[in-house]
């Protein structure tokens, strides 16, 4: 394949399938089990029309790998994702995309489902609607709990994010290591953008820090370096939740508090991006 024209679907796949037996060695399972799923995605973006993949946009990309985690289990989800990151790579060696486009890939999460507290979404609504709103520090710790409910991010994760991996106009946020030792760029719902901007641009110390989330408190404007402050957050807010009458369904103080919300953050195109034009001044 070394031409930029339009392709047609079954030769984009065809010139793909031959670069994974010839190049790569991969198996006929394997190869079929990657075209099946990078046809799926050709087809979602170019709607059964010619294939231009200069034209690929990395929110494709997210959308749907988001969209496939409510249909299928989480193992067959990461095969799909495998499976389009070995496909950007084809197009890049052929000369066809000179972008990383297999960043865009969003990593997969896995959540231990037995050994968390739960909360059902109902409760989950109305912890969420009890978060202080009323502080700079209450506007800080909300972001915070919506970015490790709405899009699964760790407590380290969290302390990590800098303020160049919110891409606003995109509606992305990078998160640039994972536990697996990889970055992944995740859809970025409209709350949590709501609430980022709202902590940004009116709570947020005045700093030279990039870290987005800084402290308020003693060394004031300093990057957040521990993430014992996140849980603290995490806690704050339960405490706080109880108080107005909410109770965890399955009592287990040692959980680590990412856990808390792991039925709550899947990011996925269902959730409404938030707009560029009333956050591209942030």
């Amino acid at each position: 394949m070394a031409s930029h024209d339009r392709l047609t679907l079954d030769g984009v796949l065809a010139g793909f399938d031959e670069h994974l037996r010839r190049t790569r060695g991969v198996c006929a399972g394997t190869r079929r089990n990657y075209a099946r799923f990078v046809r799926m995605f050709l087809q979602r973006v170019f709607a059964g029309g010619p294939v231009d993949v200069a034209k690929i946009h990395p929110r494709d990309v997210v959308e749907f790998v988001g969209n496939l985690t409510g249909c299928y289990r989480p193992r067959t989800v990461e095969l799909a994702a495998s499976s389009l990151r070995s496909f950007f790579r084809f197009l890049r060696t052929e000369g066809l995309r000179d972008d990383r486009l297999e960043d865009a890939v969003p990593m997969v999460p896995h959540r231990p489902t037995g050994l968390v507290r739960h909360l059902d979404p109902e409760r989950f609504e109305l912890l969420i609607a009890s978060l202080d709103s009323s502080s700079p520090r209450g506007l800080r710790d909300r972001a915070i709990i919506l970015c490790m409910a709405r899009l699964a991010l760790r407590a380290s994760e969290v302390v990590q994010l800098r303020l160049e991996d919110v891409d606003w106009r995109n509606a992305t946020v990078r998160v640039r290591a994972r536990k697996t030792g990889h970055g992944a760029l995740l859809p970025l719902p409209g709350e949590v953008g709501a609430a980022l901007a709202g902590y940004l641009q009116h709570a947020r110390p005045d700093t030279r820090a990039r870290q987005g989330f800084v402290l308020h408190w003693l060394r004031v404007g300093a990057p957040i370096s521990s993430s014992s402050i996140v849980g603290r957050a995490v806690d704050n807010a339960l405490r706080r939740s109880l108080r107005c009458g909410l109770r965890t369904s399955n009592r287990r103080p040692a959980t680590p508090p990412n856990r808390t919300w792991h039925n709550h953050g899947r990011p996925t195109a269902e959730n409404e991006a938030i707009s560029s034009r009333t956050l591209v001044k942030v």
